[in-house]
């Protein structure tokens, strides 16, 4: 591996993030909204099954 000098490892570094693409705000703003529906959902998908899981079990035990 080469050694560089810190003048070009800043200059390299320039150069990178020059070549990054950033969201829009309206592509942030979807996506932080689409995280967010899909965290609820997934939320109450799993308190359905946990309900599910846990009715059951409280019927089976009540037998005996």
């Amino acid at each position: 591996m080469a050694i560089t000098n810190p003048a070009q490892f800043i200059q390299q570094t320039r150069a990178e993030v020059a070549k990054v693409v950033w969201p829009t705000r309206r592509e942030v703003v979807l996506t932080t909204v689409m995280v967010f529906i899909m965290a609820t959902l997934t939320a109450i998908f799993f308190s359905l099954v946990d309900l599910t899981i846990r009715t059951g079990l409280n019927s089976v035990f009540g037998l005996f």
